[in-house]
């Protein structure tokens, strides 16, 4: 819901530093391992009991996020660059939720696989639709410039954000915030099936 407007305001830095980056030979595929493996960090201190320290990670391999994109702007765009950059998103939100599963089964166990299925769902009625947007060659960069159509709701990458950091910084809160995150993703993807079905009318 405020990606677009987040864009407005971290587009321009980024495009700066992506422009800086590019012209001292970093890829954008450098930048997006970098972001997974900040990622990737930021779960394993989780897992064992450092959530408050996973935030910096976590939030260091968010701006590698937006900031591979701009080096890619910068130098050159490719079509895998692009799949790396989705393929690297859905890990690391799949990684820190199972960091805190990890960290206490019996607490966050139920929630944790609530949650995960909430993404699962939520990434599906994503690509689902990005596959079809692609086939009917619609475009839209009210979030940028994207190598996927992206659309809309509910939910999107800066609440994801701002929801990893409440949990790395109230761990114990948890399973009530997985819970309440999950239920709106669930919302989010019927907000997307709905919206698919009066885009693209079925038989």
């Amino acid at each position: 819901m405020l990606d677009g407007m987040m864009r407005r305001l971290i587009d321009p830095p980024l495009d700066r530093l992506g422009q800086r980056l590019a012209a001292r030979g970093i890829t954008a595929d450098g930048v997006t391992l970098a972001g997974l493996g900040l990622g990737l960090a930021a779960a394993g201190l989780i897992a064992l009991g450092a959530p408050g320290l996973a935030l910096w990670p976590m939030l260091a391999g968010r701006l590698a996020d937006g900031l591979d994109g701009a080096v890619a702007r910068a130098s050159r765009k490719t079509d895998f660059g692009g799949y790396l950059d989705i393929v690297a998103d859905f890990l690391v939100y799949g990684a820190v939720p199972l960091g805190f599963v990890l960290l206490d089964p019996a607490a966050n166990g139920a929630a944790g696989a609530f949650l995960l299925t909430s993404f699962y769902v939520n990434g599906a009625t994503f690509l689902g639709f990005a596959i079809l947007a692609e086939r009917r060659k619609m475009e839209t960069r009210a979030r940028g410039v994207k190598s996927l159509y992206f659309t809309g709701g509910l939910l999107e990458g800066t609440e994801t954000i701002a929801f990893f950091a409440a949990i790395c910084l109230f761990p114990s809160w948890f399973a009530p915030l997985a819970w309440g995150f999950g239920a709106l993703c669930f919302v989010t993807a019927l907000s997307r099936v709905l919206l698919a079905r009066r885009v693209f009318p079925g038989g």
